[in-house]
Formats: C-alpha cells, sequence, structure tokens
C-alpha cells in the first residue's frame, strides 16, 4: 500500500529551514536536525508555514 507524499519542515544547526520530504527525515543521517514542524500534506503548505516561522523568528531565510 502506498501512502500518499508528506513534506516536514526541518531546522538546520546554521538556523536556516528546508522542506524536506517525510521519507528522508526518517533515517539516521538526518541527526543535524535541531527542530521540526509537520508533517503538512503538500509542499504549499509547508512552504507557507515556513513563512511564517521565518516570520515569527525560528527561522532564518535562505
Amino acid at each position: 500500500m502506498e501512502y500518499p507524499q508528506t513534506w516536514l519542515i526541518v531546522k538546520c544547526p546554521a538556523g536556516n529551514c528546508e522542506i524536506i520530504p517525510s521519507t528522508e527525515a526518517t533515517g539516521d543521517e538526518n541527526s543535524e536536525i535541531v527542530e521540526k514542524w509537520g508533517p503538512f500534506d503538500s509542499q504549499g503548505e509547508a512552504i507557507a508555514r515556513r513563512v511564517g516561522l521565518i516570520r515569527a523568528g525560528k527561522c532564518q531565510p535562505v
């Protein structure tokens, strides 16, 4: 059974936030993730939420 794609916003140690597919955040190679938000149903929704996080001062713009 295949599940629909969901998206996460992850904060890197440098302070910037990236949008990644939730399937990429399951491995141990992502130990550099400081904080994460989501999952979001669409990439567009994740982008809108990231803008809100930048405005709130939780993320630095890229």
